[in-house]
């Protein structure tokens, strides 16, 4: 830690600049050491805010201190003491946790040996089953991923103000429910670990295909659900679907270099410049994806989805990927978690390998059962079937339908232009 917030974060910017770096790398794990001492996750997050605002006092005024997150524990165990202090009637550890910080018997607060189990117990807490799914998202923004109120509030495109009532509620939640810090017990792991990932994958979903909003791409948001996902990678490695949701984040964000123009306009990947795709990032992802098949008893569903995003980061064009691959690895997925979704991705990829007269009927099987019905998804590649089979007055429906139901602006503009195009 002294590395990360000694004199080179006071050489690269302002204190609060510096406040701020250590905030983001070592928030999650600030918290879940006081949530660990204090036994109270709420108490904890509200301390180690408290910390952080000292800190944005103190630091342009006294110096970037030389371990800054021991600085920030610090102030945040004698915020705790405060807080038991003026507590008129104290409990027996209350009592004993006030006496043994004011004798320094916190020193040891900082504990290497259980930094991997703290941030993990955190991430279950954020995740709990009692919270509703946004407050889960907003939870482990929050405090897995140490992103302010503010910051919350653009990545989601919401008020600060509905974010900070969605942290208000979620405490009380989480008190009346009276929810344990720790890592669940092994019966209960799998399935606590199962919304964790869930969490992740809506966040990076979200940042990698804004549903509204006038970027196509919040690669902020994006990219912290990667690094949340390396996280989890360390601390569970023996979790075959933690590597697999990895590699599909990695793989998928390898793109991001050519999916936008300078202007931010939306490419295709049909007509994406595959040399500027993150080269690393495949290799990392691909990696990711190894470990996945190596330590389980075949891919899970996150799995089966990077071997897809393999798939098309191996291929020099979109002609020379092995499609037919494609279309097998999607009715994999389909049987582990089957959706209208992959039913509408596997018909794509049908188009690709087979031709559009092939796909069409299993687009009009998702049509007929009602799925996507709101989504402008469907119509938008029911549109792209009809003008490759020449069905231009079919096409020109399905793309108007498509424009008015997408909420993503630049998203809309695509669509548009193949509107557009029709003539």
């Amino acid at each position: 830690m002294e590395g990360a917030g000694g004199p080179a974060l006071t050489r690269s910017g302002s204190s609060r600049d510096a406040v701020e770096a250590v905030w983001r790398i070592e928030s999650a794990r600030i918290v879940s050491t006081l949530a660990r001492y204090t036994g109270d996750f709420a108490l904890a997050e509200d301390l180690a805010q408290e910390a952080f605002a000292a800190a944005l006092v103190a630091w342009p005024r006294d110096g970037v201190p030389s371990s800054p997150a021991a600085w920030l524990l610090t102030v945040g165990r004698r915020r705790a003491v405060d807080t038991y202090r003026r507590r008129v009637s104290l409990g027996e550890r209350h009592a004993t946790l006030a006496r043994d910080l004011s004798e320094g018997a916190g020193d040891d607060l900082w504990d290497p040996d259980r930094i991997d189990d703290d941030v993990l117990a955190l991430m279950f807490v954020a995740c709990h089953p009692v919270l509703s799914r946004e407050a889960q998202v907003t939870m482990t923004l929050r405090v897995v991923g140490g992103l302010t109120s503010d910051e919350i509030a653009r990545a989601l495109l919401v008020s600060t103000a509905t974010v900070q009532a969605r942290i208000t509620r979620a405490k009380k939640t989480l008190g009346a429910a009276q929810v344990p810090f720790d890592v669940p017990p092994p019966d209960e792991r799998r399935e606590r670990l199962a919304s964790v990932l869930n969490v992740l994958y809506l966040v990076f979903t979200e940042g990698s295909s804004a549903s509204s909003g006038s970027d196509w791409i919040r690669q902020d948001l994006a990219h912290e659900a990667v690094r949340q996902a390396r996280v989890l990678a360390q601390l569970v490695p023996d979790e075959p679907e933690v590597h697999g949701l990895l590699a599909l984040l990695e793989l998928t964000a390898a793109r991001f270099p050519a999916r936008v123009r300078d202007d931010g306009a939306p490419v295709l990947l049909e007509e994406q410049d595959r040399r500027r795709w993150d080269r690393e990032a495949i290799r990392r992802g691909r990696a990711a994806l190894a470990t996945a098949g190596r330590v389980g008893r075949g891919l899970g569903a996150y799995g089966v989805q990077a071997a897809i995003a393999e798939c098309h980061a191996v291929a020099r064009s979109v002609e020379e990927t092995d499609w037919d691959r494609i279309v097998v690895l999607y009715e994999v997925l389909g049987r582990l978690a089957p959706s209208p979704v992959v039913e509408l991705n596997r018909a794509v990829a049908i188009s690709m390998a087979q031709g559009p007269a092939a796909a069409l009927p299993v687009v009009d099987e998702i049509v007929a059962a009602g799925g996507l019905s709101g989504s402008h998804l469907l119509p938008s590649v029911r549109g792209a079937l009809f003008r490759r089979l020449g069905r231009r007055d079919d096409a020109r429906r399905e793309l108007e339908r498509a424009v008015d139901l997408c909420g993503n602006e630049r998203e809309r503009e695509v669509l548009e232009r193949k509107l557009a195009a029709l003539g």
